[in-house]
């Protein structure tokens, strides 16, 4: 299959671009975004990597060339390492990522990038033979490590680095202050809040979501581009963060500490099948 074949795009207006996986079926379907500026274009996660997104943009005409040369500069940016973000991380010559998961990265670390597939989630293999059980992150190494406030340059527009952990501990959100846009990774997103994986941390969270609401009541983010499902605005945002900080009490904390435990046991036995 090619990489043509595998992804499919919806332009947003002002430069973005939402790209997704199309025979990866699964509530694990990150949502990938291209971000075209006038010196760089960024993408902000990069999906399983079972096949070429960098071929595909190429292929698929999202490139646009710098004057009188080849495309710009293309950096790729994981909001953090789970396997559904970072997978396709390997294709990009230019990889960053929050410092805090730079060292999972290099490893290809798949018990903190939390890998689990199954073959019944990818309706058609992307090659004959291929199954799920080979899957894995492999390592990348870093071009560019992450740390908050740090402002990746575009040309004509800024993203800021917001460190937001509790899902994971390196999650980052990418500020576009000037058009009130928020990339949010798994931050948040319109759905279940997940914070009982092997590096998840509550208290991390709660701080996170505070840090959300005020963005809302500062006015400073209208339109929020999620690590999955769909686009959702500041009024929802506010309530997604809320809602987590009203629930994060103590009954939820003996539940999730369990559900961690089973998580990161599940994980351990199914990534020494995967590298045995």
């Amino acid at each position: 299959m090619s990489a043509l074949e595998w992804f499919a795009h919806k332009p947003l207006g002002g430069g973005i671009f939402w790209i997704q996986e199309r025979f990866y079926e699964s509530g694990n379907r990150a949502n990938i975004w291209l971000v075209r500026g006038s010196q760089r274009d960024v993408v902000i996660d990069a999906g399983l990597g079972l096949r070429s997104l960098p071929d595909y943009l190429r292929d698929a005409g999202l490139l646009a060339p710098a004057e009188g040369a080849g495309p710009r500069p293309l950096l790729a940016v994981a909001t953090h390492v789970h396997f559904d973000h970072s997978g396709g991380l390997q294709h990009f010559e230019e990889v960053a990522v929050h410092s805090a998961e730079a060292a999972a990265l290099l490893q290809g670390d798949n018990y903190e990038a939390v890998t689990w597939l199954s073959d019944r989630e990818v309706a058609r293999p992307p090659r004959p033979g291929w199954s799920a059980r080979q899957f894995r992150v492999p390592p990348v190494r870093p071009s560019r490590l992450l740390h908050e406030g740090d402002v990746i340059s575009l040309g004509d527009r800024q993203l800021t680095v917001m460190h937001m952990p509790g899902h994971s501990r390196g999650s980052i959100c990418l500020h576009d202050k000037d058009r009130k846009i928020l990339f949010s990774g798994d931050v948040v997103y319109d759905g279940s809040m997940i914070d009982w994986l092997p590096y998840s941390r509550i208290s991390d969270y709660v701080a996170s979501c505070q840090r959300l609401m005020e963005l809302v009541d500062r006015g400073l983010v209208e339109k929020v581009l999620p690590g999955h499902f769909n686009i959702f605005g500041a009024e929802r945002l506010y309530w997604l963060a809320s809602d987590y900080i009203s629930q994060a009490g103590v009954c939820h904390k003996i539940s999730t500490c369990a559900m961690r435990s089973i998580a990161s046991v599940a994980l351990r036995v199914a990534n020494s099948r995967i590298t045995s």
